[in-house]
C-alpha cells in the first residue's frame, strides 16, 4: 500500500494561520493522516535589481520561515495530544504562494488555510491567496474561519453539508461523511431548493400544491444522494433538512453551531466556467465555522 496523502497546512506567522494549524492537527490525528506544515518563501522580483539586498532579504526570510515552522510543529503536536498520534513534517518552499499551494494540493488529502494572512489588506474577509487556492486546488480546501475559543476553532457540534443534486455535491457528501465519522459527529445534510424569494401573496405558500410537489421531489433527491454513503458509514447519525430558502442563509445559520461546513465548488445553478460558485464563495467569507470546499473528482 502507498503512503497516505498528508493534510497540508500553510503558515505565515499570522493568528489565522495558527488557528489553521490547530484545526489541521486535530483533523489529521482524527483521520490517522500525516500533517505537513509548509511556509512559502517568495522574494519579489524587484529585489533582484540589487543583488546584495536580495540575498540578505532572502536569508532573513528563510530564517523567519524556519522559526515559523518550528513553532507551528510544536503547536500541532501539542494540539494532537488530546486526539491521537500524529506524524508532523515541515518544509520551506520557494515560489509564488498561491501557485505553490495549488501545486502541493495535487499530492495532498486536504489543503488547510487561514482566512487571511499577514500580507492581506485590512478589511478583507478572505485573502486573495485563500480564494485562489480554493478555486484551483486539486484537493479539498479547508478555510479555517469563524468563531474561536482561546484562538482554537470549534471542536464540537455537527458536520453540516450542503446537498443540491449537482455533480459537485456528490464529492462534498462523501468528504462530509468521512469527516463526521472521524470526529464522531452528527452529519446534518441540507438541501435548499430555491434561492429566489417569492411573496406568499403570489401563491408560494406551504399549502400550495406546487410547493408540496417540489418539496417532496427535493426530499427524494436528498435521500438518493445520501443512500449509498449511509450504508458505508452506518455509525454516522444523519439529520436531513429540506428547505425552501436562500442556500447561503440556511447554511450560515447552521454554521453558527457547527464544527465544520462542507460545500461543493459549484452548485447546480452555477454558471459553467466558474471555478467557485456564489454560494461557496460567500460561505468561505462569512460562515461562523471552518468551511471545507470540495471539487468534483473528475474536475480538471
Amino acid at each position: 500500500m502507498s503512503d497516505p496523502k498528508p493534510i497540508v497546512v500553510a503558515v505565515d506567522g499570522s493568528d489565522a494561520a495558527a488557528a489553521a494549524v490547530i484545526w489541521a492537527a486535530r483533523t489529521a490525528a482524527a483521520r490517522a493522516l500525516p500533517l505537513h506544515i509548509v511556509t512559502v518563501v517568495h522574494v519579489p522580483s524587484f529585489y533582484y535589481s540589487e543583488p546584495y539586498l536580495a540575498q540578505s532579504f532572502h536569508q532573513e526570510m528563510k530564517d523567519t520561515a524556519r522559526a515559523r515552522l518550528d513553532n507551528s510543529a510544536v503547536l500541532a503536536r501539542h494540539t494532537a495530544e488530546e486526539v491521537g498520534p500524529l506524524t508532523v513534517t515541515t518544509a520551506q518552499v520557494e515560489g509564488k504562494v498561491a501557485q505553490t499551494l495549488v501545486d502541493l494540493s495535487a499530492h495532498a488529502a486536504q489543503i488547510v488555510l487561514g482566512s487571511r494572512g499577514l500580507g492581506e489588506v485590512k478589511g478583507l474577509l478572505v485573502g486573495s491567496v485563500t480564494l485562489a487556492v480554493a478555486a484551483h486546488s486539486h484537493a479539498p480546501v479547508a478555510v479555517v474561519r469563524g468563531r474561536t475559543l482561546d484562538g482554537a476553532p470549534p471542536a464540537e457540534g455537527p458536520v453540516v453539508v450542503g446537498v443540491d443534486g449537482s455533480e459537485s455535491c456528490e464529492a462534498a457528501v462523501e468528504v462530509a461523511f468521512e469527516e463526521a465519522a472521524a470526529r464522531g459527529a452528527t452529519l446534518v445534510a441540507i438541501n435548499v431548493w430555491s434561492d429566489v424569494s417569492v411573496q406568499p401573496s403570489l401563491g408560494a405558500v406551504p399549502e400550495d400544491p406546487q410547493w408540496s410537489t417540489i418539496q417532496t421531489g427535493e426530499e427524494v433527491v436528498l435521500a438518493e444522494r445520501l443512500a449509498g454513503f449511509r450504508e458505508r458509514y452506518p455509525d454516522v447519525v444523519v439529520e436531513r433538512v429540506v428547505a425552501r430558502d436562500r442556500p447561503v442563509r440556511v447554511l450560515s445559520e447552521y454554521a453558527e453551531t457547527a464544527q465544520l461546513l462542507v460545500v461543493g465548488t459549484r452548485g447546480r445553478g452555477g454558471f459553467k466556467g466558474l471555478l467557485l460558485g456564489s454560494t461557496s464563495n460567500a460561505l468561505i467569507q462569512t460562515a461562523d465555522c471552518p468551511v471545507l470546499v470540495v471539487r468534483p473528482k473528475d474536475a480538471p
